[in-house]
């Protein structure tokens, strides 16, 4: 790490943000000042909402004007100021001294490009590279972030791949230029324990190679102290503490960072209960992809996504999926809810569905539900939040009366901690946090007996994850909810799963009871996941055991 200088590469002074809204302005950034000097790493922690992304985003001046304003501030980059840039000028500077990695690769990537023409794109732009040598450099970024054969991977769109590999590709697009300053926006948040893992150390040894400096935003405070040199602590649009991060988790003054250094998924998952009826079921799953090519686009071999996965899930538990991204989860948990095709029985609630068409299964959506990964790509940005967790209400429930509606979408706010007063409002104007709360929220409110939870608390802050844990257990507690719970987070699951599927490469490598895979995992496989969740310096070593 190189020595701090007395002229930081990147100085923010008594910067302020606000947002215009209804003939009215909120103040989003309170005057927040820091500096972060040459080569080292600043991280930005704090709860949803609390104005980290505002105030990256800030930086690059890419929030959406006139309705956010900067009431105060300056932006001082090598002694420019940034906000006083004009368009031209500042284009410049993305995207070559200055790149960011967003939080939400799927509303960042262009769905209508491939993987190779995104990142060409970047390399041609600042007249770094173009013809053979820029496909060798997107070849060399996708072998850097850790995705297997990218020779295969450049013509890719965005769907094709898993939430992981998609931000691997951010995360590719943001090094292409080898930029000054680095944003990163929870850039892992996407990513299972092993491959975040091996992301740290890629963005280190980047960093060291390059002398590249990091603003880090994340709401995990384990990564905070593996990467980072100093913290600021931000609470309601300001900074409430700061310094180094062996001084600030050593020892925390302000109350808040004590809580948040607290916080974590806590309890015990509600048992399992063979007695009791069977939610869902099936055997020898398969989801396989064709791969095409050539001329006339022939099938040439198969992608097994879900290569004979079997499973069992009772009335009232929580079966844990966990693996590496691309190991098949998110794809099992759409065949179940038959949003894609597969082959093999699926039984739901006593019923086969596995041969039902799209209108023999509407009458069944209500009774079975998903939360996606990406909140903002699932959210329509054309809704207020009262209509987009209303929506379902209106085509299951139709003989509702809008104050009934609006009553149960009060509810369903309230259950995930949403304040209600806030559901006019539109995806935009809520934290990553929040939306996924929203998302939440629209599937409970149809009451289910089968939820499927696709990484629901990735966008989460430690605190709010914890809430969430707490609220998904009452509720299942409450109702006798029935959860498919897909995660990379192995706290958060072993805090709700009663019962684990580890998968690799689209097959099951190992099942059982939570409690005994924990205590005592019997796959190399399973044991390198928990290496890497529980001890991220040995993860990277041990990702390809």
């Amino acid at each position: 790490m190189t020595e701090p200088t007395t002229a930081p590469l990147l100085s923010v002074r008594d910067l302020s943000v606000a947002f215009a809204r209804e003939g009215s302005t909120a103040l989003a950034v309170d005057h927040v000042s820091f500096d972060i000097q040459r080569g080292e790493t600043l991280a930005l922690v704090g709860e949803s909402g609390s104005g980290k992304s505002v105030t990256a985003l800030s930086i690059l001046k890419l929030l959406q004007y006139p309705a956010a304003s900067h009431p105060s501030g300056q932006v001082l980059f090598e002694g420019k100021d940034l906000l006083a840039m004009s368009e031209r000028e500042i284009r410049s500077v993305r995207g070559n001294d200055i790149t960011m990695v967003f939080q939400e690769p799927m509303s960042s990537l262009n769905p209508l490009h491939t993987v190779e023409h995104q990142i060409v794109e970047i390399l041609e732009l600042h007249g770094r590279l173009r013809g053979a040598a820029a496909r060798k450099r997107v070849i060399e970024l996708l072998t850097e972030v850790g995705i297997p054969e990218p020779e295969t991977r450049l013509g890719s769109y965005p769907h094709q791949l898993s939430g992981g590999q998609r931000q691997r590709v951010m995360i590719a697009m943001a090094l292409a230029n080898e930029p000054r300053l680095l944003i990163a926006d929870e850039p892992t948040t996407a990513l299972d324990v092993t491959v975040q893992a091996q992301i740290l150390k890629l963005l280190k040894d980047l960093q060291t190679r390059l002398g590249m400096t990091m603003l880090f935003i994340t709401h995990d405070l384990g990564i905070v102290q593996k990467i980072a040199d100093r913290v600021c602590v931000m609470k309601s649009g300001r900074i409430v503490e700061h310094g180094s991060v062996r001084d600030v988790f050593g020892a925390p003054q302000h109350p808040y960072t004590r809580a948040l250094i607290a916080a974590q998924p806590k309890g015990e998952p509600a048992p399992s209960q063979p007695d009791a009826p069977l939610i869902m079921e099936t055997k020898d799953l398969k989801v396989w992809f064709p791969i095409k090519r050539g001329v006339l686009r022939r099938t040439v071999g198969h992608v097994k996504a879900v290569d004979g996965v079997s499973l069992a899930i009772h009335r009232g538990e929580t079966l844990g999926v966990v693996g590496e991204s691309g190991s098949g989860k998110t794809t099992l948990g759409l065949a179940l809810l038959r949003l894609i095709s597969s082959r093999g029985p699926i039984v739901f609630m006593g019923q086969p569905i596995d041969a039902l068409g799209f209108k023999a299964m509407r009458p069944r959506r209500n009774a079975m539900q998903v939360v996606f990964q990406d909140p903002f790509g699932s959210l329509s940005p054309r809704m207020s939040v009262a209509d987009i967790v209303g929506e379902g209400l209106r085509v299951h429930m139709p003989k509702l009366s809008e104050a009934e509606r609006e009553a149960k979408v009060i509810a369903a706010l309230r259950d995930v901690g949403l304040d209600p007063e806030t559901r006019h409002r539109y995806p935009h104007e809520f934290s990553g946090g929040q939306r996924q709360r929203v998302s939440i929220a629209r599937a409970i409110v149809l009451e289910p007996s089968f939820v499927v939870l696709d990484e629901p608390t990735s966008a989460l802050d430690m605190i709010v994850q914890a809430q969430i844990v707490d609220l998904l257990r009452d509720l299942q507690k409450q109702r006798g909810l029935t959860y498919l719970f897909i995660s990379h987070d192995l706290r958060v699951v072993s805090a709700l799963a009663s019962r684990i599927l580890v998968m690799r490469g689209g097959k099951v490598v190992e099942e059982g009871d939570s409690r005994s895979i924990f205590r005592n995992p019997r796959e190399a496989y399973t044991k390198a996941l928990f290496a890497a969740a529980f001890n991220l310096d040995t993860a990277s070593e041990k990702a390809t055991t």
